[in-house]
């Protein structure tokens, strides 16, 4: 695996930042933001993961000293039920309208920039390498324009042993790859291997890895004592369609009206209500294809199909399709040995 390109020094050159995002599908920045500013989002997200037990009890919040007797996974019930907690956080929410981020794209992408409402906690333990997450696109979920970038942002320091994320520099100028499913975030990973284009690298706290919706990534074993802690962001243009689908809080069910409960800031709540959007609706083609693949290995007593019938029955609106998924996760569970 070869190192990330550092475009640290591209930040204030709008027409460099653009041509390098159309090169490589990803940036690597360092020190985007103050490292007081993440640490305080870090300090309150780590308070409620160590209430809930992911954290060691005995240790700082700033340590993210993982407790392994806490393990659980998107989408666990008890994982989402500690992510809706999360959620509900005010300055977990606010920085992504942090000044810094905003004028990065609006400086790449030349216009106003729209910060999706939905943000992403990613809580990975060590020692459950199965769960790493797999090679994957962001915009298969995400949708409304191919132009939708992540902004990945660590909590806590990541050197290569705690796990950080890498991406397949060049992948985003290669449409959709084929997927099977797997465990881990998203629920699917891309057959092709991507040979010799993985790039990763250690990240300090206030580095930031953008990258086009388009580009295949991956997360790199965690294997420290921590609990790697990172946010994924997505902002767009203003003017390109939006997924009215990603204004929805993650962890549902929960409701803004929950989110916003004991909020201090006013101009923070229903933004994007107050921008001029153009809405794309929802492809499922990517979503079918990953459900009847969840089906039809969880028919055959596959374990690997888990995590995407879990996913079926925390996120799906048609309720048949719950049922379904539930019963055969019932039957899974059966079959699956004692962890």
């Amino acid at each position: 695996m070869n190192r990330f390109v550092d475009s640290t020094e591209l930040m204030a050159d709008s027409a460099a930042l653009a041509e390098r995002m159309r090169r490589d599908g990803y940036l690597f920045l360092r020190g985007i933001l103050p490292r007081s500013d993440v640490a305080e989002v870090q300090r309150e997200v780590g308070e409620v993961a160590r209430a809930d037990g992911w954290l060691k009890s005995d240790r700082p919040v700033a340590e993210a000293a993982a407790d392994l007797s806490g393990f659980c996974v998107d989408p666990d019930p008890s994982y989402l039920t500690t992510l809706r907690r999360i959620n509900r956080l005010e300055g977990y929410h606010a920085l992504k309208h942090h000044p810094r981020l905003i004028g990065l794209f609006e400086r790449m992408l030349g216009g106003a920039i729209l910060p999706h409402p939905r943000v992403l906690m990613r809580n990975i333990f060590p020692a459950r390498e199965e769960y790493t997450t797999k090679a994957h696109q962001d915009f298969p979920n995400v949708q409304g324009s191919t132009e939708v970038f992540t902004a990945w942002i660590p909590l806590i320091d990541c050197p290569i042993e705690t796990g950080p994320l890498q991406v397949a520099a060049g992948s985003h100028t290669e449409g959709v790859f084929d997927f099977h499913i797997g465990a881990g975030a998203g629920g699917i990973e891309i057959k092709d291997p991507l040979e010799g284009r993985w790039v990763s690298g250690p990240f300090s706290v206030g580095d930031v890895l953008i990258f086009h919706s388009m580009t295949v990534h991956k997360g790199v074993p965690n294997r420290s004592d921590r609990l790697r802690m990172s946010m994924d962001v997505r902002f767009q243009r203003v003017s390109e369609p939006f997924n009215f689908d990603n204004a929805n809080p993650d962890g549902q069910p929960l409701s803004w009206e929950e989110v916003y409960d004991g909020w201090k800031s006013e101009e923070l709540k229903y933004y994007w209500k107050r921008l001029p959007l153009t809405a794309k609706p929802f492809d499922r083609t990517w979503f079918d294809k990953r459900d009847a693949l969840g089906f039809e290995l969880g028919e055959a007593g596959d374990p690997r199909a888990a995590s995407v019938l879990q996913r079926i029955v925390a996120r799906d609106a048609d309720p048949a399709k719950r049922a379904r998924a539930a019963e055969l996760l019932r039957r899974l569970e059966k079959k699956l040995p004692a962890a």
